[in-house]
């Protein structure tokens, strides 16, 4: 891994805003994101130092929504502007502004690069083998089966509902995997994100296509 300091935060600082235990978005998904961004923001044109510190920051609140908080993006956003007061505000302004809009789930869509760019790493990080393992780790972790058949009712409420709570108990890494992780690629907005997502997708269908086969006996 590239060793770097950000110009707002450094990588140290950010990890000691972290708990501890979360494999799906502690500090390992951050400093993925981080990678990413520092891979897609020089090639699309973004202001670096603000796509650094947005990446390090991003999921800061992620631990109080999980423990019923508010939404870990406008949080997080706040959270932000305490950690970065005193650097320079049109910065700190933009940093927040990422954050705020970075969730898949909310109907906020990023207006600027640097969060769209942070979007797109974010998203990146939840689909390949990484998003397979991360999905596994989050069903595990609420006791869910390794596998279930995903009926067609279920895929299409959940699509145009764009929830899943009232199907959450049942909710496996395969209904994940068509409810979200199926279509993140359609979401992403940059070029170069879209270049990385191609193979990253093909490889997460075809492990859960793999998956169905074994389990059913077919293989």
């Amino acid at each position: 891994m590239r060793v770097a300091l950000a110009t707002l935060i450094t990588v140290e600082e950010a990890r000691r805003l972290y708990q501890a235990g979360d494999s799906a978005h502690g500090f390992d998904h951050v400093l993925r994101v981080w990678e990413l961004v520092r891979r897609i923001g020089p090639r699309e044109g973004a202001d670096m130092t603000v796509l650094e510190a947005a990446a390090l920051l991003h999921d800061i609140a992620r631990a109080e929504e999980d423990a019923g908080g508010p939404c870990h993006a406008q949080a997080g956003a706040l959270r932000a502007r305490q950690i970065l007061a005193g650097q320079p505000p049109v910065q700190v302004e933009a940093v927040a502004e990422a954050i705020r809009t970075h969730r898949y789930r909310d109907d906020i869509p990023p207006q600027t690069l640097e969060g769209r760019i942070l979007y797109d790493a974010d998203k990146l990080d939840a689909i390949g083998a990484v998003g397979v393992a991360r999905a596994f780790a989050m069903a595990g972790k609420s006791n869910r089966p390794l596998w279930a058949e995903v009926p067609v009712v279920y895929a299409e409420r959940e699509r145009m509902s764009g929830r899943r709570d009232a199907v959450d108990s049942e909710h496996t890494a395969a209904h994940e995997f068509i409810f979200k992780l199926l279509r993140i690629r359609d979401t992403l907005f940059t070029n170069t994100a879209k270049e990385i997502a191609a193979e990253r997708h093909a490889f997460m269908a075809a492990f859960f296509q793999r998956l169905e086969r074994e389990v059913k006996g077919d293989l």
